[in-house]
């Protein structure tokens, strides 16, 4: 085989299969007129099958005022004027309709689209809507929906158990944009056989101090299930009011510590130093210890390891030379600890 070339496995290229349209869109017919008679000899024709293509289309969004009829009616004996109520808008005295408060809050929310972009599509259909205008509406409507926040938040806290995160959401400001936080805090106990349905409470900050998980959680003193964010620490004291939190920690989070940091020895920006290899192979040793329920290598072995891995004995004290990088850790299929990438130096050793 010619030097720089690559074989490559024949295959045979399948054939890409078209999914059907959603079923559970409408369907209009559209049925194309047949001719009456045969084209060829002028015979009557009989209906043999039919064939049907499929398009998908959609209708522009269309907008209309509805105009509600209040017709006044007097009466001719007390001479008394008879007219039914206004009709129900979502804000007082706006003209805006409850689809379209929903349109927007969702576009605004769900869509992470401004109000001033809004405001721009809205008039490239005819449609004056100012942002000021807009900004008012989803600030009433903020207002009318906080009760059903509020039940919601009481339902998602009345839990036995509540997971909490946070994540990151830019926001804009001037000449740059901010990272603030959105905190979300689960109710689902489905896995537990729990009847009641699942729920999520969200809440904005421009930060991630611990201030804020306080304030969230003040009167909840069930199960937290979060990461391993210092923020949470305050809720786990015990001299906390109404009381401490019981904390359900993150395996994922623990399991980053007992592994992933003792093995990582940056190169070389940090030599090694005789003082902490064995706090290190300490620390190694513990979190395998905790995670497992069976002892580490021994520390005749953790100590002949650190040997060929850091060119130098631990014996040797105020050791600050590091003449050869380390070797990168591999997990051991046989044992399930880590292990250097030869297991025979440290046998050996």
């Amino acid at each position: 085989m010619p030097t720089g070339t690559t074989s490559v496995v024949s295959f045979t290229r399948k054939r890409p299969v078209r999914a059907p349209l959603p079923a559970h869109l409408p369907r209009e017919r559209v049925v194309i007129a047949a001719p009456s008679a045969c084209p060829c000899c002028g015979g009557k024709l009989a209906k043999l099958g039919e064939d049907i293509t499929e398009t998908l289309e959609v209708v522009p969004r269309q907008w209309k005022v509805i105009q509600t009829v209040r017709e006044k009616f007097t009466c001719r004996r007390c001479e008394k004027i008879t007219q039914p109520p206004a009709p129900f808008h979502p804000i007082a005295r706006a003209r805006a309709g409850a689809s379209l408060l929903a349109m927007i809050l969702y576009a605004k929310f769900g869509e992470h689209q401004p109000l001033n972009r809004q405001s721009a599509s809205y008039a490239r259909e005819d449609i004056d809507l100012d942002t000021s205008t807009l900004a008012d509406w989803v600030g009433a409507c903020t207002a009318a929906l906080s009760p059903l926040v509020e039940l919601i938040r009481h339902h998602v806290f009345a839990a036995e158990r509540v997971h909490g995160d946070d994540t990151t959401v830019p926001v804009l400001a001037k000449n740059k944009t901010a990272t603030a936080r959105l905190w979300t805090y689960v109710r689902d106990d489905r896995p537990f056989g729990g009847p009641d349905p699942p729920a999520a409470i969200f809440y904005y900050s421009r930060n991630r101090n611990g201030e804020h998980p306080g304030r969230h959680l003040a009167g909840y003193d069930g199960i937290l299930q979060a990461d391993a964010s210092a923020g949470f620490g305050a809720l786990y004291d015990a001299k906390r009011r109404p009381g401490p939190i019981t904390e359900a920690a993150c395996w994922s989070h623990g399991r980053r510590n007992f592994f992933v940091l003792p093995v990582k020895r940056p190169w070389p920006s940090r030599p090694c130093a005789a003082s902490t290899r064995s706090s290190r192979s300490s620390a190694r040793s513990t979190g395998w210890q905790l995670i497992t329920g069976v002892p580490h290598a021994s520390t005749v072995s953790r100590r002949s390891l650190a040997t060929s891995q850091n060119g130098c004995a631990p014996s040797v004290a105020g050791c600050r030379a590091m003449p050869t990088p380390p070797r990168p850790w591999t997990i051991c299929s046989s044992v399930g600890r880590p292990s250097p990438a030869s297991s025979t130096t440290a046998a050996s050793a």
